[in-house]
């Protein structure tokens, strides 16, 4: 925690003196902005909207008033009967929020379970059968052990939604209808999120009750200490590209990111077979096996992690120097959440996109957003035409334009014509092909026939045109709802309307 604004120190936030020990132990002195301004409020019982982007310090801005006011109550715990639920979009950030309550609350007698999928559920029901304080969860899961009996949310003082617009995204929205549902009316409850769509408004009407409102770096900014440029390249040359970056930044941790979770499987597989320690992260994966590519990443035991936009907002590794948008988000939102995994906690880091030709229209969506544009690096040695003079695709990687029409016969290698003669068809008489044009007249002037009267391409009938071009299927032979199958729709409405 970097100090931000030398009047305000954690010395003089009315803090409980075990969780003034341990932020002492860490040498926390000075709250970041958020924290500054959220604490205060929070530790008088108020509800809050948190408008934050990654990175801001916004974990311990709710994590702090929340120990703070279940160590001052001291109430005894109940089994599956939790005081405090803080729901969040995926299993990385539930644990590094987590992490961040044992940190802040080592000196204070309080527990807390993880709930969340990819991991047997027999722990998770067994910690809450015992009687926790705290529940860090992810939507599904919670929902599920609720169903079960094994957890009950009337006991709820404090309901945090953190990172409520990914939640919206990931479609979590009628899972925490339900949720929501079942808490308490008398609690009090925050809201987080980088971004205040109209379904967040939405959602802020029904969840809080007169919040304060704190809003510090909005998603419209990015860190000002990442140094941040796009490279142009063929998108066939992106992998020789990535590497040649990863070999021209040899110090610190490389986080990679795809669109895709195949796409990340196999750009980790190709970095490990060139000799690069690498593991990809990503929803498909269990999370066992996500855990453990965090942690190996994060000892240094791989140097590049390879992750899809599920992660952007869950990672906390400190030593992370360079950012890698290997495919360009089409989101603008997630390119600032991508690139705030570096320059954390003060520190400074690199941030490197690499963009095709498809990919121009997101880049100016992101540069849109954040109100700057991105420097262009054509340094490189994968830079399309060579010059830096690329701010337009190359006509010649452009594809060639399709043939104009054609006669049939000119189409047919058997038929091409031979010493200067024209074809002849398969009856022996020569091919007496009107000339066509665009206007509906011959060449000569003279009124096109009607399509009815008109000999055929070859000079023959259409029953007798050779057997190997086979009969035309007739358009209309496939009916009208198999050429146009109706499409979902989806859902266009508010967060609450139903259908949602």
């Amino acid at each position: 925690m970097k100090p931000e604004d030398s009047s305000v120190t954690f010395a003089s936030l009315a803090l409980a003196e075990p969780i003034q020990r341990a932020l002492a132990e860490k040498n926390y002195t000075h709250p970041s902005p958020i924290q500054a301004r959220a604490i205060p409020a929070l530790l008088e019982g108020r509800d809050m909207i948190g408008i934050a982007q990654t990175g801001t310090g916004k974990t311990a801005a709710f994590a702090l008033p929340i120990l703070h006011r279940l160590a001052e109550a001291n109430k005894p715990r109940v089994a599956r009967r939790p005081r405090t639920l803080i729901l969040t979009p995926t299993r990385e950030l539930a644990v590094q929020i987590a992490e961040n309550l044992a940190l802040y609350g080592k000196h204070l007698p309080l527990k807390y379970t993880l709930v969340f999928g990819g991991v047997g559920e027999h722990p998770q029901i067994k910690a809450l059968a015992a009687g926790v304080d705290i529940v860090v969860a992810t939507p599904g899961r919670l929902l599920d052990l609720m169903q079960q009996n094994h957890c009950f949310l009337e006991s709820i003082e404090v309901f945090v939604l953190d990172e409520a617009d990914r939640m919206l995204d990931m479609g979590f929205a009628p899972s925490i209808k339900k949720i929501v549902s079942r808490l308490p009316s008398n609690r009090q409850s925050l809201l987080f999120s980088a971004t205040m769509p109209e379904s967040i408004r939405e959602m802020t009407n029904k969840l809080l009750r007169n919040p304060v409102r704190v809003e510090v770096a909005p998603v419209s900014s990015t860190a000002e200490r990442i140094e941040q440029r796009v490279c142009l390249v063929d998108k066939n040359k992106k992998y020789s590209l990535l590497l040649h970056i990863l070999s021209q930044h040899k110090d610190g941790l490389a986080l990679v990111f795809s669109r895709t979770k195949h796409g990340s499987n196999r750009l980790a597989q190709n970095l490990e077979r060139d000799g690069l320690g690498a593991d990809a992260i990503h929803g498909n994966k269990s999370q066992g096996a996500r855990q453990r590519a965090l942690e190996d990443f994060r000892t240094g035991n791989i140097r590049v992690l390879v992750a899809t936009d599920i992660a952007a907002r869950g990672i906390d590794v400190k030593g992370i120097s360079l950012v890698i948008n290997y495919d360009i988000p089409n989101e603008p939102e997630s390119y600032v959440h991508r690139i705030g995994r570096t320059a954390r906690a003060g520190a400074t880091g690199i941030a490197i996109s690499l963009c095709d030709d498809t990919e121009r229209g997101f880049l100016r969506d992101i540069q849109r957003l954040i109100r700057k544009t991105i420097p262009v690096d054509n340094t490189h040695p994968f830079a399309p035409g060579g010059n830096g003079k690329v701010l337009t695709p190359d006509p010649a990687n452009r594809p060639a334009p399709r043939p104009s029409a054609q006669p049939i016969h000119n189409r047919n290698p058997r038929n091409n014509p031979v010493d200067g003669q024209r074809p002849q068809n398969h009856l022996g008489r020569n091919s007496q092909q009107p000339s066509r044009s665009h206007g509906g007249h011959s060449a000569h002037g003279a009124q096109r026939p009607h399509r009815n009267d008109r000999p055929q391409r070859d000079g023959a009938s259409a029953e007798a045109r050779p057997a190997a071009r086979g009969p035309r299927r007739p358009h209309a032979d496939k009916p009208a709802a198999a050429q146009q199958p109706e499409q979902d729709k989806g859902f266009s409405g508010g967060f609450w309307r139903k259908g949602r």
